[in-house]
């Protein structure tokens, strides 16, 4: 059987009125916008001490107008993420208070209660931090809520370990998303234990592990700015509740991103100023050798709302690793491009989104597509995994 009239035919059994999942082995290249197949270009790397940021740029793009993202929709009050039980601290467009789902069963560490009461249908990225309730969460998983909908479940983890008090069920926008090492953990692991592991001791990239030029290199020239002994003492003395913010962005360690970032972000500028016909979309991102990680948007308008997020969350990263001085290839870069071939797992919400991750060897690549309004590959996310 064909594989697409199989993947109908699974979707459907599975796909009625919710989330519905479906495994394959082999994965069918999947089009979307700005593909592998010439959409897609690098420019010369960015580089600053033991990071290296390759600029991914398009001649073409979508229209994403038509979504909010999480930072817009809580910054508005269009979006509410709640504790479980929190009921009545939610309110309907005329102001009548709504019932959060499963107000019975009581706050819950890996699950919240949002409700997307705008008109645009809510891009949610794994590792999105909301902050406030009873802990600190991040988004487990890349998901679109639709517009207008009834108060939903929210998979999540928590970030903040030794805290589960507060005097509000109610979040607010935090405007952070977790460096790579913690985000793998959410959103491939789906382990708690190992996001809090990632959180405390910054990096779970070690030396020997990497791939490309830095594979098998000699000991790392000097230590991670960001090393577990650090990031120990300033929970020690600033974040006692292991909270990922006051970790990372309020305190004396957080000052440090701050700098790296602020020059990051000058010679990114320089680097993409001047384009004609083309526009930045994504980037991939190497440290030392070790080309690790790539976000790309379906537009570049949607890579400027979070790229801000996503610049600090690389930069913590590079601190926090063992500080490689070789500079990635262009050539490893560039397979972050490519569609892998593997196992394959697709979930889907009708008429909302799809969502699929195929693992070939250590990499994995998740994208996520909307339905509506418009079919098309709105983010796509690929690793080298560090676990």
């Amino acid at each position: 059987m064909d594989r697409k009239v199989l993947r109908a035919v699974l979707g459907g059994l599975f796909g009625f009125g919710a989330l519905g999942a479906v495994a394959l082995i082999g994965a069918s290249p999947h089009p979307g916008p700005g593909n592998a197949e010439g959409n897609w270009r690098l420019l010369d790397p960015v580089t600053y001490e033991n990071i290296t940021i390759f600029p991914v740029v398009s001649s073409t793009g979508q229209d994403t107008s038509a979504f909010l993202t999480l930072d817009e929709g809580l910054s508005s009050g269009e979006v509410i993420v709640s504790e479980q039980g929190s009921a009545g601290l939610a309110r309907s467009r005329d102001g009548r208070p709504i019932p959060s789902a499963q107000s019975s069963s009581g706050a819950s560490v890996n699950q919240l209660v949002l409700i997307n009461r705008s008109k645009r249908p809510l891009l949610l990225l794994a590792g999105e931090l909301v902050s406030g309730g009873k802990q600190d969460r991040i988004i487990g998983k890349d998901r679109i809520v639709p517009a207008g909908s009834e108060p939903l479940p929210l998979d999540v983890f928590c970030v903040e370990h030794g805290r589960w008090t507060g005097t509000s069920g109610q979040f607010t926008n935090s405007k952070t998303i977790v460096h790579p090492s913690v985000r793998e953990q959410a959103a491939l692991e789906q382990n708690q234990s190992q996001v809090w592991n990632a959180v405390s001791s910054g990096s779970t990239a070690r030396a020997g592990g990497a791939r490309g030029s830095g594979f098998g290199s000699p000991a790392p020239a000097a230590p991670p700015v960001l090393s577990s002994e650090r990031i120990q003492s300033t929970i020690s003395s600033a974040a006692p509740t292991q909270s990922y913010n006051k970790i990372y962005k309020e305190s004396r360690a957080g000052e440090s991103v701050d700098e790296f970032v602020e020059e990051l972000q000058k010679r990114f500028n320089r680097a993409t100023s001047g384009l004609k016909g083309e526009r930045v979309v994504g980037v991939v991102v190497a440290y030392g050798g070790d080309v690790a990680w790539s976000d790309i948007f379906a537009s570049n308008e949607m890579f400027d709302q979070y790229w801000g997020k996503l610049l600090r969350s690389y930069a913590v990263e590079a601190l926090a690793r063992p500080t490689y001085r070789e500079t990635a290839a262009i050539s490893d870069a560039r397979e972050f491009l490519r569609n892998l071939n593997g196992r394959e797992v697709v979930e889907s919400e009708p008429g909302v989104y799809r969502w699929r991750e195929i693992t070939e060897g250590r990499l994995s690549l998740i994208e996520l597509e909307s339905l509506q309004p418009k079919a098309m590959t709105l983010h796509r996310l690929l690793l080298h995994r560090t676990s």
